[in-house]
């Protein structure tokens, strides 16, 4: 039985940790750095994008507008989402 204070694991820990520690410990699970690598860079038309992170107001970040003047993806530097400059021409 866990008490207040215990993690997942039923280890005496201090008050409102709950499992964070078996997240961290669990070397299954990805990091979010990871995660955010695994999507590929999103290409856009412009040379400046404005990255909110979501498109939810309440799941985002502040305005990160970010020039994309240069070859290799440009990096948000709040969500670590990736941008590059789609070249095609019409």
């Amino acid at each position: 039985m866990a008490t207040k204070g215990a993690n997942c694991s039923g280890q005496r820990l201090l008050p409102n940790v709950g499992c964070f520690f078996d997240y961290l410990l669990d070397t299954s699970k990805k990091s979010p750095m990871e995660l955010i690598n695994e999507v590929p860079p999103i290409k856009v038309e412009g040379r400046i994008v404005a990255c909110e992170g979501d498109s939810n107001p309440a799941l985002g970040h502040p305005i990160e507008f970010i020039c994309l003047d240069l070859e290799a993806p440009a990096v948000c530097k709040y969500c670590g989402l990736r941008y590059v400059q789609d070249h095609h021409h019409h």
